[in-house]
């Protein structure tokens, strides 16, 4: 993995990944019990199953900061990752996101920092199509036979982060295919 910002950056707020919201804390200090390992599942498992992916769920709002995604509870993958991000890190541990190019599109999922380890997680969401379940020991993706692109960042790449924030409902066709 190649990281594209500093250690610090990866425990740190932005524009998407809002941790310092009080929602994205309530929700943190919900979850927060036991040790790390215990509360990167819960947040996973968290973003994962009450946050239905849009498309999924046939859901025409675009959301794309961490705060929007947990209150409205829907989002795409990219959202949904920035969700997960923004949990983690405001219970403390270091997390990221990812990207692979799943039949022309960019799908987003995320890294995080757990036992010493980075892993690859993407809380997506199931479907008849896609079972992720948590580790904090390997990754566990959604395409696993699609290549992870190298680059962990700290914050969104720019394409998706452009593309969530101009389309006001969702539109397959304005999805970003590089970056």
């Amino acid at each position: 993995m190649e990281f594209a910002a500093e250690p610090w950056d990866y425990l740190a707020a932005s524009e998407a990944i809002d941790i310092e919201h009080p929602l994205v804390q309530q929700i943190a200090s919900d979850l927060r019990t036991g040790d790390d390992v215990a509360y990167a599942r819960a947040a996973f498992e968290h973003v994962r199953d009450r946050v239905p992916h849009s498309m999924d769920a046939g859901d025409d709002r675009v959301t794309w900061r961490a705060s929007d995604v947990l209150e409205q509870r829907t989002g795409l993958c990219y959202a949904k990752s920035n969700a997960y991000v923004a949990l983690l890190r405001a219970g403390g541990i270091q997390a990221g996101l990812c990207y692979q190019l799943v039949d022309g599109f960019v799908h987003g999922l995320s890294a995080a920092l757990i036992d010493d380890r980075w892993v690859l997680l993407d809380p997506r969401g199931n479907n008849d199509e896609v079972h992720v379940e948590f580790s904090a020991s390997e990754d566990r993706l959604a395409y696993p036979s699609v290549p992870v692109l190298p680059t962990v960042h700290a914050v969104p790449h720019p394409a998706v982060l452009k593309t969530l924030q101009s389309m006001s409902t969702l539109t397959v066709e304005a999805l970003p295919t590089t970056l």
